[in-house]
C-alpha cells in the first residue's frame, strides 16, 4: 500500500520557485549531471517538511540511453534527487555546519509506484523523521502531475 502524502499538493502554490537552483548550490555540493534540484517550491522548517522539484526534459543526459525510444527517468536519479532536498533542508537548519558534505547512509522502505518520463516536473517532497548532528533520517516522496511515483525513507551522513 502507498503511504499517505507527507503534504497535501493541492494545498500549495506549485508556481512560485523560492529558492534557485544556483542559491541550493550554495548547501549542495553536486555539480553538472549530478545537480538533481532544480527549485525549492515550499519551506516549512517549522514543520521540518521542504518541497522540490526536478524538471525533466527528453534532452536531459540520462534520457537518450534509458530507454531508447522511451526515456524513463531512472529509480536512482529519483532517490537522488529526494536525497539532495533533503540535504538541502538538513543544512539549512538542522546542521550546525552548512559546510558540511552530507552522503548516502542508506535507504529503507523504497518503492517506485509509477513511471516518470520526459517531459514531467517530478515534485519531490521530504520531511525530517530524526536528526542528529552527524546523520539523519527523512521521509521522502516524488508525485508527477499529483500522483506519488516513488516513495522512500533516507539516511544521510555526515562525511
Amino acid at each position: 500500500m502507498p503511504a499517505q502524502p507527507l503534504v497535501d499538493l493541492a494545498s500549495l502554490d506549485l508556481t512560485r520557485v523560492l529558492v534557485s537552483s544556483d542559491e541550493i548550490r550554495k548547501l549542495c555540493r553536486q555539480r553538472n549531471r549530478f545537480a538533481m534540484l532544480d527549485g525549492i517550491l515550499h519551506d516549512a522548517p517549522q514543520e521540518q517538511l521542504v518541497v522540490g522539484f526536478k524538471d525533466l526534459s527528453a534532452e536531459d543526459w540520462w534520457a537518450p540511453d534509458h530507454i531508447p525510444g522511451r526515456p524513463i527517468f531512472p529509480g536512482v536519479l529519483q532517490l537522488e534527487a529526494a536525497a539532495q532536498l533533503a540535504t538541502w533542508q538538513f543544512l539549512s537548519y538542522q546542521s550546525k555546519d552548512p559546510g558540511q558534505f552530507v552522503g548516502f547512509g542508506g535507504l529503507n522502505e523504497t518503492r517506485f509506484r509509477g513511471v516518470v518520463s520526459p517531459p514531467a516536473r517530478l515534485i519531490l517532497v521530504a520531511k525530517t523523521v530524526r536528526v542528529r548532528s552527524s546523520m539523519f533520517t527523512y521521509a521522502a516522496q516524488g508525485f508527477v502531475d499529483g500522483k506519488l511515483v516513488m516513495e522512500t525513507e533516507i539516511l544521510g551522513v555526515v562525511v
